[in-house]
């Protein structure tokens, strides 16, 4: 739906959120002041899959924003042996978040 939240702040603490339309709105604004996350999305490359030469993946959850480029990294570095299927592990704990990298399709 979308809405213009803003959120007022002294000192590092939240004093109010206002414009949300609905909670999820005001939850999602304090943690975006508090400890903003993202899910990354990309590809790893993988061997033995005959036509496919990559597979798409993400973090099975948001991993913390400042993370994102040490994730990317390690993405970057990460390969994989077919057959993948959707949702197996590929990087374990990515950039030391507990978060796992898992594939978003199948290369067989």
């Amino acid at each position: 739906m979308g809405c213009q939240v803003s959120v007022q702040m002294d000192a590092g603490k939240i004093l109010s959120v206002t414009g949300n339309t609905c909670p999820r709105g005001d939850a999602y604004a304090r943690e975006e002041v508090t400890a903003p996350a993202r899910t990354v999305t990309s590809t790893i490359p993988v061997t033995g899959g005959g036509r496919k030469v990559r597979i798409p993946c993400k973090t099975a959850s948001d991993v913390p924003k400042q993370k994102i480029f040490e994730v990317m990294a390690q993405i970057h570095k990460a390969g994989a042996k077919a057959p993948v299927r959707r949702g197996d592990v590929l990087i374990r704990n990515v950039a030391g978040t507990g978060v796992d990298v898992i594939a978003t399709g199948d290369v067989l």
